[in-house]
């Protein structure tokens, strides 16, 4: 549901330009196989496509499938689903889970379009009404998701994420007293770990009861979700930090406009603190629209890259996708080893400086899903350098600079060898050259 925040993968889309050109699609667009009508909020480019049947959470031995395991080792009487298709309505994604709307992720400058009435899944809680109305009380959802995002190690237009939840009925005095035995159980249990935590209240006039529900049922759901979390905390980082210090792990008050009270969850690891997910008891109105009556429950999300990235000292978010033998290899199923970096060829930069259109602009997620179309995994960031507007004429100017590098050996079909080399600058330039080409047919730009 909450995912390390969805707010905090949402850009600002006031600091960045609209795209009032868009990129011409044909009448129909295919994924997996079926063929679907495209329209004006249709901007899933090949690149994206692509990446849909891999599912790279479900490939033994993968990183992120094994986090996927380990995760689910922690709760063994929880449903484990991971068969969930992408596809899904704007309805599903945002409405049933109460996201306003004028929130920047139904923006197609956010999310990816199939057309205006299917779009990817930005997060895995766009299953949640679908899964609490099957009659699941516990479980845990791994999927794919997908946003359109910027250039750099760290963000990637499609990533992994796992959400959980726990329903509970608490009608009657006796249920209500089983909870807290339960709590009582879990809390007694981490006090004997090496762990410290530092809270924060259940429930405060910052991060309120909902309307409608108990105060001491909160704060026992609330209770139940920081033990069982503490403990998936212990699991994924204690012991895993080198030295002799406890695991630290820091509560912080948040908001969610699906989740009250609602909080994000921080561990201190290797020595600085780092985000890992968000949580919060479920919002009422989810329940009611999955058709769940007389229940209480909390629900967390977190992303696999995130976690994986720090657990397995991986530098750069493209190596998840690489099916070089030098990556794969190091990893075998069940177990959480250190990644050993291999020779990282030279990187090759390029800039383009271009006037953006008198009736519009270029919204940069535009620009870096262009840039991965042309050259995939080849690029290894995208930097904004220069903005400008002309005092006299009023048009405005921008300046990308675009870090292209491989990082894999790949196979020569000619030779049948697999081949180390460097990209070249003339080979780098031909890809850049197409990069400028697309820019200015599909988004009427000016090359400076």
């Amino acid at each position: 549901m909450l995912l390390t925040s969805y707010f905090a993968r949402c850009r600002c889309s006031s600091r960045l330009f609209y795209s009032t050109f868009r990129p011409k699609y044909p009448p129909t667009l295919d994924v997996c196989g079926t063929s679907y009508p495209t329209d004006s909020f249709t901007n899933l480019p090949s690149s994206i496509i692509s990446k849909i049947p891999l599912r790279l959470h479900t490939q033994p031995s993968h990183p992120l499938s094994n986090l996927r395991s380990l995760i689910e080792s922690h709760y063994p009487d929880f449903a484990h689903l991971s068969s969930f298709s992408p596809l899904v309505t704007p309805y599903k994604n945002f409405d049933e889970l109460s996201f306003p709307l004028d929130h920047p992720g139904r923006s197609v400058t956010d999310s990816y379009y199939v057309n205006k009435d299917l779009m990817l899944r930005t997060h895995t809680s766009a299953h949640e009404v679908e899964v609490f109305k099957s009659g699941q009380d516990k479980w845990l959802l791994t999927a794919d998701v997908y946003r359109r995002d910027e250039i750099d190690g760290s963000h990637y237009p499609v990533f992994h994420q796992v959400e959980g939840a726990k329903l509970f009925d608490l009608t009657t005095r006796e249920k209500v007293e089983s909870l807290r035995r339960e709590n009582e159980k879990l809390e007694k249990r981490l006090g004997k770990e090496r762990i410290v935590i530092e809270d924060v209240p259940h429930v405060s006039q910052t991060n309120p009861v909902q309307e409608g529900h108990e105060r001491e049922q909160a704060e026992l759901v609330t209770r139940n979700l920081k033990g069982e979390l503490n403990r998936l905390m212990l699991g994924l980082f204690g012991g895993r930090q080198g030295g002799e210090e406890p695991l630290r792990v820091r509560w912080i008050e948040a908001y969610f406009p699906f989740t009250s009270p609602s909080f994000e969850v921080e561990v201190f690891f290797r020595g600085k603190w780092l985000e890992i997910l968000g949580c919060g008891v479920v919002r009422q109105a989810t329940l009611d629209t999955a058709g769940v009556q007389n229940k209480i429950g909390w629900a967390f999300g977190l992303g696999l890259e995130r976690i994986a990235m720090i657990l397995y000292s991986i530098p750069d978010i493209r190596l998840f996708w690489s099916t070089d033998p030098r990556f794969l290899s190091q990893f075998k199923e069940g177990e959480i080893t250190t990644f050993k970096p291999y020779s990282k060829y030279p990187p090759c930069f390029k800039d383009v400086s271009f006037w953006l259109p008198q009736q519009g602009g270029l919204h940069e997620n535009d620009f870096c899903d262009l840039v991965r179309d042309v050259a995939g995994d080849l690029v290894e960031d995208v930097e904004k350098i220069d903005a400008f507007t002309h005092p006299k004429t009023g048009k405005s100017s921008l300046c990308y600079r675009v870090n292209y590098r491989s990082m894999d050996r790949r196979h020569d079909s000619r030779h049948r060898v697999l081949v180390y080399r460097s990209l070249s600058n003339e080979e780098t330039n031909e890809i850049h050259k197409v990069v400028v080409s697309r820019l200015t047919s599909e988004f009427g730009v000016e090359i400076r």
